[in-house]
Formats: C-alpha cells, structure tokens, sequence
C-alpha cells in the first residue's frame, strides 16, 4: 500500500493583488498633500553675526541702532551712549513702549536699515526672538477701528551679538 501524504500540491492560481483600497487612499490622500502644500511656507530671518576684523570706516553710519536687553529691562543706545532706558513692567520687558520708540527712531533716520540687538548672559532666548520681531517690524494702529492694524517695516536688517 503506497502512502498517501494529507496534503497534496495543488495546481492553484496565484491570488490576483488586491490594490482597490490602495488606489483609493491614493485618489484622496494626494489632491489633499497638494491643497496643503501651497499653504505651508517656510520664513527665514536673515542674521548678521559680528565678525572678528572690524569695517573700514567710512562703511560705519553716522547713528546705529543698538537694543540692549538686560535682567533690568532693554536699553535703547546709538552704537557709544544709552539714549533711552525702558525699565520692565511687573518683571517682564515693556516691548510696546520699546516698538513706540522703535517708530519714532525709523521716523528721524528713515533711511536707516540696519540694527543691533544686544544680549546678557544668561537671558532667556525667547526674549531674544521677541526683541527681534518689535525692533523689525511694529503695528500703527487703523484710522478706522474696524480696520486691521497697518504693520510696517522698521529695521529689517539685524545682527545680534553679546552685550557690552
């Protein structure tokens, strides 16, 4: 009696590949990666970082804008004296007095591009990024209250650097 084995190599058809499901979370999930990708942008602050060999002289302006943020508030200097000192409110900078002043400078020097932001050790770095963003840019206020606030360009042109 010839052994049988209990299983026996059938002639199957290989199993046909089942892409349906597939195809149909290409079919949405590629318009929405393209709908989203033309929303998302990526913005880049341009430093300038001081460098160790100092610039001729006559590249230096007449008036440069420092701010200086230190543990007892920020100092507004010209590049060789303090010419404003906003002390902090409630133990934080007072960074809308500091964008009033930063308006009023643009005012007097408006050909003016460049500024200086200046740091103590041992700052916090997010107050570093919000020193940034009210020395570049600040918000006036619309004529029209229903009207959004009008953001202008102040000194887009910032290096930063440790404070003196």
């Amino acid at each position: 009696m010839a052994r049988r084995h209990h299983y026996r190599l059938r002639n199957k058809q290989p199993m046909e590949l089942e892409v349906t499901t597939f195809l149909n979370l290409m079919v949405v999930l590629v318009p929405f990666l393209l709908i989203t990708a033309v929303f998302s942008r990526i913005t880049i602050v341009e430093l300038t970082l001081p460098s160790s060999t100092g610039g001729a002289a006559s590249e230096t302006p007449a008036f440069r804008v420092e701010v200086i943020v230190r543990e007892e508030g920020l100092e507004i200097s010209n590049g060789t004296a303090i010419i404003a000192a906003i002390p902090n409110v409630d133990e934080e900078y007072d960074f809308d007095t500091l964008s009033e002043y930063m308006l009023s400078l643009k005012r007097d020097n408006p050909e003016l591009e460049a500024a200086s932001v200046l740091l103590e050790r041992d700052i916090p770095y997010d107050y570093l990024i919000q020193t940034m963003d009210f020395t570049r840019s600040a918000e006036i206020p619309a004529e029209d209250e229903s009207e959004e606030p009008i953001r202008v360009a102040l000194f887009p042109n910032i290096s930063i650097g440790e404070a003196p």
